[in-house]
């Protein structure tokens, strides 16, 4: 595979990805009353600092994944969010029959994206990014690698 290739992908692959957080993370905010009530359907404590947490963890972090900046800690902290979250709100198992097939849609759905996000926070973000920039204008290290 050409390099060319690998560039512009990642990059649509970040955005892709990151696209779902932006949305989310900007509702989130824009209705924090609301977003506060989902989180204690949940039964989760403090609903409404989880709001505004969970708000500011997609918006920033799905910016961060389209920018390219430290991609490696934001994919793995949005894996983990993403799974925890899957579990908490689209538990199909537990799910009335009627409600199960999409619960377990939604729950796969997430899945799936955290395991892009994990891929994402293993490989990087690639040569467009903020964190390619700042690697190629870091001093090198002499002595052994941690390669």
């Amino acid at each position: 595979m050409n390099d060319s290739y690998k560039t512009y992908v990642s990059v649509v692959g970040r955005l892709l990805l990151a696209l779902m957080f932006i949305l989310s993370g900007f509702g989130k905010l824009g209705n924090i009353e609301g977003t506060a009530a989902f989180v204690a359907s949940g039964g989760l404590p403090a609903p409404t600092a989880l709001a505004v947490a969970v708000g500011a963890l997609e918006l920033f972090g799905g910016l961060a994944l389209v920018v390219g900046y430290r991609v490696r800690l934001v994919g793995l902290a949005l894996a983990l969010f993403t799974v925890m979250a899957s579990v908490v709100f689209h538990a199909w198992w537990s799910a009335p029959a009627e409600q199960q097939l999409v619960a377990q849609l939604l729950f796969m759905k997430n899945i799936s994206v955290a395991g892009g996000m994990l891929l994402i926070s293993a490989l990087g973000a690639g040569p467009l990014s903020i964190d390619a920039r700042l690697a190629a204008g870091a001093p090198k290290r002499s002595g052994p690698s941690n390669a």
